[in-house]
């Protein structure tokens, strides 16, 4: 039976799905020449972009396409992506079909150099429907073990297209590497101090399946049940989630940055619990802008860390 808060329910799933849509499309990359001798390098994601940037050090001038908060799942490319794309030497990718859009625009922008598919070597968790079946889940970052391999195919390209700084590269994959190691570490220290009970996470998309994985937590479940946050959320998914929430005594309902917090309010409140929003919602398929606490991949993993620690703690 359909329980009363099914119809002001989904108007509120429609009007986030909406919205969500409408902030795929942002203004673009702003190509932008960097210093004489530097490698052109195009990054597609904000966690890429960082990768790339770590990597690189000042070897490098990387355009990043997708601004922070901006859902990578559905973005439309504009003239300045082509532009910049045509003018680099290296392109880096998430990869597992994050960036359904990419493929279009390197064969518009007439693109010669080398494409990096950073998601190469990482052992890739599978969905439940068949298109995801066949893709995998591409929230990689998610796990830094994974974020190793990634650095590590960045670093491999960046030396094969510019061999003269090849130990530059080297040295800064190596200390990145041991920043993720470090990070790795923590975040298992502070999930081991939450009571074995409490640990159980709703998100707003299946976009923390790595995270759960590494750290030992039970997915319940989540708002809309895809990798992909364009997927239509139906009344049934709705009610099964809240009953989810209920019976598994599940303490939190985490919004993520790059989504509206709408729907996850509302499947809070009826579930009886609290929503996780604001500047505590989880950095999912984004970075955070400048000055933010997800305004690198480091910074990121452990913002969502604190706050899903203190969200589902005593």
């Amino acid at each position: 039976m359909r329980s009363i808060m099914t119809i002001p329910l989904i108007a509120v799933v429609a009007a986030s799905l909406t919205a969500c849509g409408g902030a795929a499309t942002g203004d673009g990359a702003a190509a932008r020449p960097g210093p004489a001798g530097t490698l052109a390098v195009v990054a597609t994601t904000t966690q890429v972009a960082d990768f790339a940037r770590t990597i690189g050090g000042d070897k490098v001038t990387v355009t990043q396409i997708l601004k922070p908060n901006i859902d990578p799942h559905d973005y439309e490319p504009t003239p300045a992506d082509i532009r910049a794309i045509g003018a680099a030497k290296v392109v880096v990718k998430s990869g597992l079909g994050l960036e359904k859009w990419l493929d279009d625009t390197i064969a518009s922008a007439g693109f010669t150099g080398t494409t990096v598919d950073s998601s190469a070597g990482v052992a890739v968790r599978q969905g439940n429907g068949e298109e995801e079946e066949a893709a995998g889940d591409p929230h990689i970052w998610h796990n830094p073990r994974n974020v190793a391999i990634m650095v590590r195919d960045i670093e491999q390209a960046f030396a094969a297209a510019d061999p003269a700084d090849a130990a530059v590269y080297a040295r800064n994959l190596a200390d990145y590497t041991a920043a993720l190691d470090k990070l790795d570490a923590d975040i298992q220290a502070k999930i081991d101090k939450l009571p074995a009970g409490h640990r159980k996470l709703v998100t707003n998309h299946d976009a923390f399946g790595y995270y759960i994985d590494r750290y030992n937590l039970e997915f319940v479940g989540s708002i809309i049940p895809s990798f992909d946050t364009s997927a239509e959320l139906s009344a049934q998914d709705i009610d099964q989630i809240v009953a989810k929430i209920k019976q598994t005594g599940t303490r939190a309902v985490f919004s993520e940055s790059s989504l509206p917090p709408k729907t996850a309010e509302a499947i809070a409140e009826q579930a009886g619990v609290k929503v996780v929003a604001g500047e505590d919602a989880l950095y999912g398929d984004t970075l955070g802008p400048a000055g933010s606490d997800g305004d690198t991949y480091l910074k990121m993993e452990e913002h969502n860390t604190d706050v899903i620690v203190r969200a589902l703690g005593v």
